[in-house]
């Protein structure tokens, strides 16, 4: 089955073909580097590394480029604020954005270039604009005419007379038409400056993404942008304009847009106070916890990051990790091979097809807990099937395989042997059980949790297994 996708661009969904028939250039904003990511950074960085794998595991050699904003307003903001350069700013949030990454688990893009590593391309791109008439410079600024652009306004569907009624009157602006947008902004006292042939100053944001989306993946049109539903317009729309008004060629043949992530139904906000950074979430919540909650969710809705969906979330894991430690259990020191069970090919098949269809993860999600009830009906009552344990083998190996390599689960390396710690707070509370302290049994079994250890009691008595 081939691989459809929902395109922004022409509002339907559809087949996907890349231009190589084997290969995919996939690009994708990435963060700007003022301050710590927060958790809708983290399920846009997850969403788009599924995406990866998938087409990956599909069989395509992907070429994934990220960019990082490292010259912004808000950055500057924060250096004024913090009584530091722009650059010491940037490279610190740099320094955490990575840390954020490895421990939830994303790899890194096969290119990750930032904004100010890239000057001179774009200011060989703006001149190339002008030298075709589509950009005119203003004193020491630089503006694109937007008018000049037949197709602006294509990706958000708007028109430019509704474009022209919701724009805000910029105050001493220099452009000729409230529509145009700045390509090159003169520097202001104290403000990261290069040199180009309209004066000192530095690029607009949005041409950051056209140059370095064209050069880190080799080709004039990408196969897959992608970003936030809120960077359509006006930045994906500023994109398409700039760069298709220079090459003459399709700047992106997919667009892909994610859902937006809210705080108990309110926006996250500084003001508000709700702000929950990729630490703050990973403080509470495994990075697999994370993960099984940003994908409950087709990548183009909305979600709702609560306590509650994240409890839904570690409930939902656990069914993983109850049926791993039943397998490892009946497995152990045997020397087994995988058998195919009907039920098991038929689960995975249907995992497949959500994932063909505009990478569906709610669906494909739940062929893999109807693979685990399937699973764990099959060890309870068919011990007499002669490839008993073969099935039970393969079951187990198809969800790792699939969680790990498609959705980035498991990645965690478990440990083999338990610290004197842990040991110590097994036989605690196993002595407050057997003492019926029932309150501080509970409280050693969180802690335990914490700590990346389950409990299980069972009719034997106590049992523990690494989540």
């Amino acid at each position: 089955m081939a691989i459809h996708i929902y395109n922004s661009l022409t509002k339907h969904k559809e087949e996907f073909h890349p231009i190589h028939p084997s290969a995919v250039n996939m690009y994708t904003c990435g963060v700007t580097v003022y301050d710590q990511c927060h958790i809708g950074h983290g399920r846009s960085l997850y969403v788009f590394e599924v995406i990866r794998r998938y087409l990956k595991f599909r069989g395509f050699d992907v070429r994934f480029v990220r960019n990082i904003t490292d010259l912004d307003d808000k950055i500057i903001a924060k250096a004024i604020e913090t009584k530091r350069t722009s650059h010491q700013v940037s490279e610190e949030q740099i320094r955490l954005y990575y840390e954020d990454m490895k421990t939830l688990g994303i790899e890194p893009g096969d290119a990750e270039p930032k904004a100010t590593e890239n000057i001179p391309e774009m200011i060989a791109h703006i001149q190339g604009l002008i030298d075709k008439g589509f950009a005119y410079p203003m004193d020491a600024d630089v503006y694109f005419n937007v008018r000049a652009f037949k197709d602006y306004g294509r990706l958000s569907g708007q028109s430019i007379d509704q474009m022209v009624e919701a724009v805000r009157i910029e105050k001493d602006s220099h452009k000729k038409d409230p529509l145009d947008f700045a390509l090159w902004k003169s520097s202001k006292p104290g403000e990261p400056a290069w040199d180009s042939p309209w004066g000192k100053g530095r690029p607009g944001w949005h041409m950051e993404c056209s140059c370095m989306s064209m050069k880190y993946c080799q080709t004039k049109t990408l196969d897959i942008h992608a970003g936030g539903r809120d960077l359509i317009f006006p930045h994906h729309e500023n994109e398409i304009a700039q760069s298709e008004a220079l090459t003459g060629k399709p700047f992106a043949r997919y667009w892909l847009h994610h859902g937006l992530l809210t705080i108990n139904d309110h926006k996250m906000s500084k003001s508000l106070g709700n702000v929950v950074t990729i630490k703050d979430a990973l403080a509470k919540y495994t990075a697999d916890e994370i993960k099984i909650f940003f994908l409950f969710s087709h990548y183009t809705s909305g979600i709702d990051f609560t306590d509650e969906k994240m409890q839904e979330a570690r409930k939902a894991l656990s069914k993983f990790d109850i049926l791993f430690w039943k397998a490892s259990k009946l497995l152990k020191d045997r020397d087994v091979e995988a058998f195919q069970a009907g039920f098991i090919s038929r689960h995975k098949q249907k995992f497949l097809d959500a994932m063909d269809d505009d990478f569906n993860t709610p669906e494909a999600l739940a062929a893999l807990f109807n693979l685990i009830n399937d699973t764990n009906k099959f060890i309870d009552e068919e011990q007499k099937d002669s490839h008993y344990l073969g099935v039970i083998y393969h079951a187990v190996d198809i969800l790792e395989n699939l969680g790990r390599q498609i959705f980035g689960l498991f990645l965690k390396e478990k440990e083999k042997e338990l610290s004197g710690d842990l040991k110590q707070l097994l036989e605690e509370r196993m002595a407050a059980r057997a003492a019926k302290n029932f309150k501080r049994s509970d409280e050693l079994r969180e802690v335990l949790k914490s700590k990346g250890v389950a409990i299980e009691d069972t009719k034997k008595g106590q049992a523990w297994r690494w989540i």
